[in-house]
């Protein structure tokens, strides 16, 4: 074997084995949209049931998260798990044994983002807020939210990931120079994603100079002086979580019980102790940080500013005539916070803090909302992606859609490192169609 696996095992890196449908035609029904997607549209995940029924899909070996809630989830889980064993044993997967996968996601029309897929050591992974490992949460974790993944995640013989990890690569070393030469990749898969959803690519990474050229750049990227130099910090942050964190938080609590009966060789190369993931640049141009809204329903505007006035030090409202108006308002540089706010009455309005408790607005609206839906039986909260959408369901009767601005990316390295993970929530990588699709997937038992 070649260095670049020992020099990728340090960065927390393991050559994967990848596993897809064998043939091309499967693909466009096989491939559906993360799972944490439409949570509050379940007419979304009816029309793909309908869409891929009678054929092998990866939405048979999901969860949506619009249907946690249902009663007996162990049955769903149990056709999940079954079905799995169904698909292996009906040969329906070709293997690209130590491989990477280079994919090229095109979400409009000569607009999309390049990711690199392989497997992170779970071994490197802390998602405590204060975590200074290798691989880290870039918002806090919900440990609630962990079990009931568990559940469907324990048994599972395979795993297909919606996982989207970030690198500080602003000179373009590790992803842009395998996108330069794709022409000499071999082509893995080319095809159309469901639901206007755009398109998707891939090619295999498997020849030993292209791996050493990975393994080389991420160990620079890894580097403890020059991270130094960069960040004020001595403890590397290489892999900053973009999507599905709670997914990559329930794999490693998932490994550290599976572990605990294994021997220290076996340690070493269980499949479980790994996790696929998409790795993509934070300086790719087709990557857009969108922020993350809120909706609260059956709420009271005038309790909730009465909760925020207990985290701030005073605030004020501006009313303003469109959501474009809006929308650049909250973006403004200064030392206030801002947000902003429709409710039933359908007015828009701009909301100034002093003297907030929290460094970034996200933080402070989720600390007053938290504290407001848990005082007040019967009020509940959704996340939303979009402003259309928050200012649809925020302009109904008893609602309130609330509008965060984005975070800029060359902040997002530099806030993790200075102050720990971001509140749950801060930001999004793309509207709901943009998110990644399941479409490989790797065995996780021995």
């Amino acid at each position: 074997m070649g260095d670049y696996i020992n020099k990728l095992k340090s960065v927390g890196v393991q050559l994967p084995n990848i596993l897809i449908p064998r043939h091309a035609e499967m693909l466009e029904k096989w491939a559906v949209v993360a799972c944490d997607q439409y949570t509050s549209d379940p007419a979304y995940w009816q029309s793909v049931g309908q869409l891929v029924e009678g054929v092998p899909s990866t939405l048979n070996l999901i969860y949506p998260e619009c249907y946690l809630e249902e009663a007996h989830p162990e049955k769903r889980i149990a056709r999940i798990n079954e079905t799995m064993k169904s698909y292996l044993a009906d040969g329906i997967f070709k293997e690209y044994p130590m491989t990477m996968f280079l994919v090229y996601r095109e979400t409009r029309p000569g607009f999309g983002r390049w990711g690199l897929i392989t497997a992170l050591d779970l071994e490197q992974y802390d998602y405590s807020a204060d975590s200074v490992s290798l691989i880290r949460a870039t918002e806090g974790t919900i440990i609630e939210r962990i079990p009931p993944r568990k559940r469907i995640r324990k048994d599972a013989l395979l795993e297909f990931p919606h996982i989207l990890v970030l690198i500080d690569d602003e000179q373009r070393s590790v992803i842009e120079p395998l996108a330069a030469k794709k022409e000499a990749l071999e082509q893995v898969y080319s095809f159309n994603l469901m639901k206007d959803s755009g398109s998707i690519e891939a090619y295999a990474v498997q020849a030993p100079e292209d791996l050493e050229s990975v393994a080389d750049a991420l160990l620079r990227l890894a580097d403890q002086s020059a991270f130094q130099a960069k960040y004020g910090s001595d403890a590397t942050l290489l892999f900053a979580m973009g999507d599905g964190n709670h997914s990559l938080a329930t794999a490693k609590s998932c490994w550290e019980d599976i572990k605990q009966d294994l021997t220290a060789e076996e340690r070493e190369t269980h499949p479980a102790r790994y996790a696929l993931v998409e790795i993509e640049n934070i300086f790719d141009d087709g990557l857009v940080f969108e922020p993350i809204h809120r909706v609260l329903f059956d709420a009271d505007t005038q309790q909730m500013l009465a909760e925020l006035e207990r985290h701030c030090s005073s605030y004020s409202i501006e009313t303003v005539p469109t959501l474009e108006a809006m929308t650049s308002s909250i973006a403004q540089n200064d030392d206030h916070q801002y947000f902003g706010m429709v409710d039933g009455s359908g007015t828009i309005s701009v909301v100034r803090i002093e003297g907030a408790q929290a460094h970034i607005v996200a933080g402070t609206l989720q600390s007053t909302l938290d504290a407001y839906v848990g005082a007040h039986d019967g009020v509940t909260i959704d996340y939303t992606h979009g402003i259309q959408i928050t200012s649809k369901l925020g302009s109904e009767n008893g609602n309130i859609g609330i509008f965060l601005p984005g975070l800029p990316k060359h902040e997002f390295f530099s806030s993790i490192v200075n102050d720990g993970a971001l509140p749950r929530k801060t930001f999004s990588m793309g509207e709901d169609y943009e998110k990644r699709f399941y479409i490989e997937g790797r065995k996780i038992k021995a």
